[in-house]
């Protein structure tokens, strides 16, 4: 009993170590015998589910094998201009699926007689740049290429370390099969499966990340749009219409007229009334200067002569 629940601690901690995560560039030795195996079957697969790329992360000597080559992930958009879009369609459908690609997902519409489309291809990441330049042609359906973007992320590290996650977790799930098949009491069996069900799932989960990062790291992906040229004389046409014209010209009218009636408005309630006050006051005033004498001369413009007196 006290064997068992130590096997199990000791197991316990390798699989917290395991699910962590390991480096890329680390050593891992083997917790038992069937580990070689169960890494070399893993290589096998990844291997053939991959392509070229990573030996696997076959463990043999402590050391991880020797990358071949990065895992990269690319992908990319394209909008071209064609002078027909069923015809580029389908031929650049023939020129994806020679080169060992296949048409992801599609989306076609029809606005009046301009038709476009938005295609997702997925191309084996060696015929990249091969498709790149059948695409920017199309035996001479292309017309121009407005945009072009691409990205590419390597997650070559990812890869190994998800490898040498998986091999010590098969590990784990080994010597967990062992104990199993000599625990004599329910609850030690109970226990174990517990911790076989757990690293089970781990290792599930971790394979699926794998294949997906192979999966997109051996297939890129390319997003394109598919239009046709819009010519000069419609963009003309666009850009001038004659109810917009006189839409518009009528809306300045009215603001216009709206304007000044506005004004109008202000003058006749507001500044009117102030001018006749102010102009009423201004008479007013003048009217009593000119009753106090204010203001008079004598005739010719000059001063009254002076009294001259006696003597």
């Amino acid at each position: 009993m006290r064997t068992i629940r130590s096997l199990l601690f000791l197991i316990a901690i390798a699989m917290l170590i395991a699910a962590c995560g390991g480096s890329a560039s680390a050593s891992y030795a083997p917790a038992a015998p069937a580990a070689s195996a169960a890494s070399a079957a893993e290589g096998d697969s990844v291997g053939a589910g991959g392509g070229k790329g990573l030996s696997g992360g076959a463990v043999g000597g402590g050391q991880i094998a020797a990358v071949d080559d990065a895992k990269i992930i690319r992908t990319g958009t394209m909008a071209i201009e064609v002078s027909d879009v069923g015809s580029a369609l389908r031929a650049a459908r023939d020129a994806i699926v020679g080169l060992g690609g296949y048409v992801g997902a599609s989306t076609t519409s029809n606005d009046g007689d301009k038709p476009s489309a938005e295609i997702t291809y997925r191309i084996p990441a060696a015929k990249w740049e091969a498709a790149l330049d059948t695409l920017r042609s199309l035996n001479g359906l292309t017309k121009k290429v407005v945009t072009e973007h691409t990205e590419a992320v390597e997650v070559t590290s990812q890869v190994i370390d998800l490898q040498a996650r998986i091999t010590n977790l098969r590990a784990s799930e080994t010597a967990l099969q062992g104990i199993a098949a000599k625990a004599t009491k329910i609850s030690d069996v109970l226990e174990v499966q517990a911790q076989l069900t757990q690293t089970r799932g781990e290792i599930e989960t971790l394979t699926a990340q794998l294949k997906d990062l192979n999966d997109r790291a051996g297939y890129a992906t390319l997003a394109v749009q598919f239009n046709v040229p819009i010519l000069a004389i419609e963009v003309a046409q666009q850009a001038w219409e004659p109810t917009t014209v006189v839409d518009e010209a009528a809306a300045t009218m009215v603001s216009v007229l709206q304007g000044l009636a506005t004004a109008g408005i202000w003058f006749a309630i507001v500044w009117l009334p102030i001018l006749l006050i102010i102009g009423l006051v201004a008479a007013i005033v003048v009217f009593i200067a000119r009753r106090l004498g204010y203001g008079r001369r004598t005739p010719g413009g000059l001063p009254p002569a002076p009294v001259v007196g006696e003597g």
